[in-house]
């Protein structure tokens, strides 16, 4: 019998270990089509009255096909010619700052810098180019979990609840509204900031004579498409402008375009701004949202900074429930005290 268990117990564990190899190179094109669906889901719920829930899965599928396909083709485009513009501005960067007057050590220093940089930078280009075959897989997962997220939305509701224990039913239901309410806050908060911090940056180009406003506006649109990603956050576009002032000899220009998108842009507002909304929508103090922010994108990359505050709010209603718990115990183990004695009547 102890034999039978044990060989069962390794071949569920074997088996769960398999399907996690096989399915953890897609988990991030995964989580991002469920936090999607679930951010469409408010329309899809509108449309599905009317054309029916797998007609308004299809329907909104196919926009993000044909909208996501035109932006990722000019993304392309516009990546393409970025991506050399900025290696040539490195480059040039580099160049410049090697003919300035500076200490022998600092020179030193700078070229030992540029030489292991330019290459791991002409390497990581080359590499985000050769990858492009496992964006369009990951793009695949993505659509397909979109799209039945949609479809099937209420049965995976009602699946997920009817898998609620009996026993404490009443803690899954605080824990399902908190997620809820928490993974709203973020959805919102991240949409409205980064429509913000675009908007921003193309002013920022117009107002500092970066650019004309076509090119302005292409920079609002990659500061609000690069800010969904941790670390870069839309900074580097205001950095591609100072360092372009600079080796011009416009230092006002280049202190100004920098002090404007680091307090306005990023990274100020992603550590201020961002979990004060967070935290003002979903009823949570704003050091727990930031923690879970900074938290989660170190330890889980793009996925953390939604991930992290989610957890870190669930372990706090957790901890009231177990709070909660041990209050509703206490009384059974204290020692009953003894009947007062009846206070003596007055003589008359």
């Amino acid at each position: 019998m102890r034999a039978e268990v044990i060989a069962w117990t390794v071949a569920v564990l074997t088996i769960v270990y398999l399907a996690w190899r096989t399915v953890s190179p897609l988990v991030t094109p995964i989580f991002f089509g469920l936090v999607l669906a679930y951010a469409a889901y408010p329309i899809h719920r509108r449309l599905k009255g009317r054309i029916g829930k797998r007609k308004s899965a299809a329907l909104l599928t196919a926009g993000t096909v044909g909208l996501g396909g035109v932006i990722t083709f000019e993304l392309l485009m516009i990546s393409v010619r970025v991506a050399a513009s900025f290696y040539d501005s490195i480059v040039e960067f580099f160049n410049w700052l090697m003919i300035q007057p500076l200490p022998p050590e600092v020179l030193d220093f700078l070229q030992r810098f540029s030489d292991q940089l330019i290459p791991r930078l002409s390497d990581y280009i080359s590499r985000g180019t050769l990858s492009i075959p496992l964006y369009l897989l990951q793009l695949f997962v993505f659509l397909l979990t979109f799209y039945y997220s949609l479809a099937y939305a209420e049965d995976i509701s009602r699946q997920i609840h009817l898998s609620l224990p009996r026993k404490n039913r009443e803690l899954g239901e605080r824990i399902l509204e908190s997620l809820n309410r928490t993974l709203g806050a973020l959805v919102r908060a991240w949409l409205v900031l980064n429509v913000v911090k675009g908007i921003l940056m193309t002013f920022g180009f117009i107002i500092f004579g970066v650019s004309d406003i076509y090119t302005a506006i292409v920079a609002g649109f990659l500061t609000f498409l690069f800010s969904f990603v941790p670390l870069f956050e839309g900074w580097m576009i205001w950095a591609i402008a100072a360092a372009y002032f600079a080796m011009n000899g416009s230092y006002l220009h280049a202190a100004g375009i920098a002090l404007y998108g680091f307090l306005l842009v990023s990274p100020i507002p992603d550590y201020t701004i961002r979990p004060m909304m967070v935290a003002k929508d979903a009823d949570l103090d704003e050091t727990l949202v930031f923690i879970g922010m900074i938290g989660g994108t170190w330890a889980m990359g793009v996925k953390g900074l939604i991930i992290g505050p989610i957890v870190l709010n669930l372990l706090l209603v957790l901890l009231k429930e177990w709070k909660r718990t041990i209050n509703e115990r206490e009384p059974s183990h204290r020692h009953p005290q003894a009947p007062s004695k009846p206070a003596p009547r007055p003589q008359g």
